[in-house]
């Protein structure tokens, strides 16, 4: 994914999505409150997990998600798949991509958890979206099947993030114009799945290998 102008470090940089952030970020005293804060109203929606959130709302939500945790343990710059359970919502499960390249991931998703994420995106002005939709693509395949992605032009949407974030770097709410290529899939039957996202932007490319694990009900 790509994020706003005017950020700084990594941020300046390309914004992969699937999804891609980076920046500064130490934990300080307050984290764990932080954190705490993080996973209540900003990630929380009135939407069932049987209802499928509007593009505007899906934006918001998983921006939210990506801006609620440092670099360090950012679902974003994730190697291996060890933070994809942090924050998570209720009601959807989120997946990353990367700041730019390629990773493999293991996950593990809870039973009966709708998976939603994009190939590749960004936020900024509308001008940012349209150029950056302009030479949009990507692919997806799940156990070796092509999911058509969704093609969001442009929505406003309202972003909260986290104290030292490796999306803004900083806590506030913002709303801005949110854009990309996205996917959301019914929840997964129980067992092993495998998910190959690619997403690209001009020079900007993205790239994750999931190994999902979905419990069964019981679990």
């Amino acid at each position: 994914m790509r994020f706003r102008a005017g950020t700084t470090g990594l941020l300046v940089v390309v914004l992969a999505a699937l999804a891609g952030c980076g920046t500064q970020a130490s934990a300080g005293p307050e984290d764990a409150a932080r954190k705490a804060s993080a996973r209540s109203s900003p990630l929380t929606s009135s939407a069932t997990a049987n209802a499928r959130p509007s593009s505007a709302e899906l934006q918001g939500r998983w921006w939210t998600w990506a801006a609620s945790e440092p670099e360090k343990t950012n679902p974003v710059a994730d190697q291996d798949g060890s933070a994809c359970g942090l924050n998570q919502p209720q009601d959807v499960w989120f997946l990353a991509g990367t700041f730019g390249g390629q990773v493999e991931r293991a996950c593990k998703v809870p039973a009966g958890r709708p998976i939603a994420f994009p190939l590749v995106n960004r936020f900024g002005d509308r001008s940012d979206c349209a150029a950056f939709m302009s030479n949009v693509r990507g692919t997806v395949r799940l156990d070796g099947r092509a999911i058509e992605p969704e093609t969001y032009q442009g929505d406003l949407i309202t972003v909260q993030s986290a104290q030292g974030n490796a999306v803004t770097g900083e806590e506030e709410r913002f709303t801005a114009t949110g854009c990309g290529l996205w996917v959301q899939l019914p929840s997964l039957a129980p067992g092993k799945h495998s998910l190959k996202i690619r997403g690209q932007s001009d020079d900007f490319s993205t790239g994750v290998d999931y190994a999902l694990s979905v419990a069964a009900s019981s679990e």
